[in-house]
């Protein structure tokens, strides 16, 4: 081989290293297969809320991963269930809206709950979308290997996945090996963001976002599904600090009364909890004030509707 053709190989090589992939990447799947805690996951920062209230995600969030070469933007759509409210309808229509967007599908199921109810629902769904899907199953340190294989190959009976990947999401187990894919399989093209943005969420949203999911946390098992964060107020101070103010939405006094707690103690435990975390994300000290408010049948009200950043089914 000649000089000249090792330079050009070794230009052509470079140019190859150089390229960058990106892409959009949906995560779909049933309430609680663990959509949040793998995007969090991937991108190695809070983007998405975490907790064991079923549908916490309400609208599409996206997280901003970096991988070898490509920058990953994965959208973490609300769990795909049968709608019964208003809201129940905006949650399916945006998570199937943001499959549709997608460069790639995911699909998470859990493992231990197989493809029960509303996983057999998506699987058929599938089938009438046309971008490439891949299937992730959750979980795996619960369940055994031959119980894996037999609804990784139910699954694939149903829809053409591209690959299938076995994972946990807690632990990190197989993680790795879905990002490395990827990062190979997305189209080749500039990023979409700057290196350093993990997710394109608004800060007064992503802040809400926390204290809701500090609210769950606390109160899942009293507190009923239709409670409302809003970040009503947002103030940086001379001295480095920020001064926030939420508003909780909920839809009767008794509501009122369980977000308070006795003597206010689940409020301040709530508000403790919320500011300690937004204190070591925005990495200054937060000042964060809530306030309770009772509007009844919020869940008709189409403004509640846009601050969640979804549509407003009109029937």
């Amino acid at each position: 081989m000649s000089e000249f053709d090792k330079d050009a190989n070794a230009a052509t090589e470079t140019a190859q290293e150089r390229a960058t992939h990106s892409g959009f990447v949906a995560l779909i799947g049933p309430t609680n297969a663990g959509k949040s805690t793998l995007v969090n996951r991937f991108v190695g920062a809070k983007v998405s809320i975490v907790s064991h209230k079923v549908q916490t995600t309400r609208a599409v969030m996206r997280g901003i991963a970096i991988h070898d070469n490509a920058q990953i933007v994965f959208m973490d759509t609300p769990g795909i269930f049968k709608p019964r409210r208003r809201l129940d309808r905006a949650m399916v229509t945006s998570a199937w809206g943001g499959a549709k967007d997608a460069d790639l599908i995911l699909l998470l199921i859990d493992s231990e709950r197989g493809l029960r109810g509303d996983a057999e629902a998506i699987l058929e769904g599938l089938k009438d979308v046309p971008q490439p899907k891949i299937l992730v199953l959750n979980k795996i340190d619960r369940v055994d290997p031959e119980q894996l294989l037999k609804l990784a190959s139910t699954a694939n009976e149903q829809v053409a996945f591209e690959r299938t990947f076995m994972i946990s999401a807690t632990t990190g187990s197989g993680c790795d090996d879905v990002m490395d894919y990827l990062a190979k399989t997305l189209p080749e093209g500039p990023w979409y963001y700057p290196e350093d943005q993990i997710s394109d969420l608004p800060m007064r949203q992503l802040a809400a976002e926390i204290t809701r999911e500090k609210l769950f946390l606390r109160l899942h098992q009293e507190l009923p599904y239709s409670s409302h964060v809003e970040t009503e107020k947002w103030e940086e101070r001379k001295d480095g600090s920020v001064r926030i103010e939420q508003v909780i939405y909920v839809e009767r006094d008794s509501q009122k009364k369980i977000v308070l707690g006795k003597g206010g103690d689940a409020i301040k435990a709530i508000s403790t909890a919320s500011r300690k975390e937004l204190s070591e994300i925005l990495e200054q000290p937060v000042h964060l004030f809530l306030f309770v408010k009772v509007r009844e049948n919020w869940g008709d009200d189409p403004e509640r509707f846009r601050e969640m950043g979804l549509d407003f089914p009109r029937e």
